[in-house]
């Protein structure tokens, strides 16, 4: 009897976890979901407040004129480049700090780790890294947006964890056959942490896409703006000067509404299309963390 108490205990607890988790999800994926069928919908089924979960008027009028503003292309090539060249210095930045902390024989590891810590609880500020900025002659360039955040301190801590679990057997042996750290560096440790960096690969990509703050400050001129820039003049300030002229020459299957979700889409899909990739790397390497301290 009481096996099958807890049994029926046991699948009433997943019972009642399945629903959530699926409510969870809904409650996640519905306003995505929303956003996509609007910008997918007549403009005049929007206004008539017609459209809740699926489609209405079926048309592409929203896409066909977002890929026509030279502000949005330019953003999106912007953001592509800045989350290549940032993602790659990120990287490199990373495991070069990371791999020196890992090592037991590197001298002086204590004290640059509790530095490191330090640096992930207390900053300059906004205004000296402006005035570095400025100085250092990086305004309105590309420098700007990806030096700042060249790396992330937790992060390190995570490579440098994914590093302490190779073997030092390892490391050793490759010592006694004559390899130097930077062999050791890229021929061992690289290739036996591909699941940590291809999370981190994700991790730092989507923090580029996303950037918004020190492109505002850092860049002056319009053709150096990403796509983040470009989405809130058109989403927050509504300038986008090409809407009312597409409204009224098609009976209105453009609309604010099916523009401004139409944009949001456009520039959230390039950033999703990179997780499939990295997907079956992702789980264990956000658990490396919790591994070993």
């Amino acid at each position: 009897m009481r096996n099958y108490d807890n049994s029926l205990s046991s699948r009433a607890f997943d019972a009642v976890n399945v629903v959530l988790m699926l409510l969870l999800a809904v409650a996640t994926l519905y306003p995505f979901y929303y956003m996509t069928i609007v910008s997918l919908s007549d403009g005049r089924a929007v206004l008539r407040g017609e459209v809740a979960f699926w489609p209405v008027g079926l048309t592409l009028d929203s896409y066909f004129l977002v890929f026509k503003n030279d502000a949005i292309l330019t953003g999106l090539v912007n953001s592509i480049r800045y989350t290549v060249v940032g993602t790659a210095i990120n990287l490199a930045m990373t495991v070069l700090c990371a791999y020196p902390l890992s090592r037991p024989r590197f001298s002086g590891r204590a004290a640059l780790t509790w530095i490191v810590i330090i640096s992930m609880f207390f900053s300059g500020g906004l205004i000296p890294l402006y005035l570095l900025v400025i100085d250092l002659g990086l305004r309105n360039s590309i420098w700007a947006v990806v030096l700042p955040t060249a790396i992330n301190a937790w992060n390190m801590f995570i490579l440098r964890t994914a590093f302490q679990l190779i073997p030092e057997d390892l490391f050793e042996s490759a010592h006694i056959d004559g390899a130097n750290d930077l062999q050791i560096l890229w021929m061992i440790a690289l290739p036996l942490s591909k699941t940590i960096l291809a999370t981190l690969l994700l991790f730092y990509a989507v923090d580029h896409w996303n950037e918004f703050f020190h492109a505002l400050i850092f860049l002056d001129s319009k053709s150096m703006y990403p796509v983040q820039i470009v989405l809130r003049s058109i989403v927050l300030l509504g300038q986008f000067e090409q809407t009312n002229q597409m409204g009224a020459g098609s009976d209105f299957s453009v609309v604010d509404q099916t523009m401004k979700y139409a944009t949001i889409m456009v520039s959230t899909l390039p950033i999703l299309a990179v997780y499939p990739f990295v997907q079956k790397y992702f789980v264990k390497g956000i658990m490396v963390g919790s591994i070993k301290a």
